[in-house]
């Protein structure tokens, strides 16, 4: 499954059933370009999670309402509630082991 490019005006309904995972990110962050490889690979081996991807220049609103302060932050959803965030590279291990918490795997 790919990673899909969502906006401030689709990020709400987005994720708001099942287990989401967005990247908040942007063109310029070096550690953007490190995570968003990761997040890609992810998405075509975790299964019952969908993964979201927002440009926070492009859409300061969803950032500035979560707090979104420093990135890549990634922000785990479950039924529409955040379970988790993560500021920084986080690598694709940890990430797994993170995400199986909210799926049957």
């Amino acid at each position: 499954m790919a990673v899909k490019d969502i906006n401030d005006q689709t990020f709400a309904e987005a994720t708001a059933t099942g287990v989401s995972i967005t990247d908040f990110w942007a063109t310029w962050c070096a550690p953007c370009k490190m995570q968003g490889p990761v997040i890609s690979a992810l998405a075509n081996q975790v299964k019952d999670v969908d993964f979201f991807k927002i440009d926070v220049d492009e859409n300061k609103e969803t950032a500035s309402e979560l707090g979104i302060r420093a990135i890549p932050t990634l922000i785990i959803k479950k039924d529409g509630e955040i379970v988790e965030r993560l500021t920084g590279y986080t690598p694709a291990p940890q990430l797994t082991e993170i995400l199986n918490k909210y799926t049957d795997q």
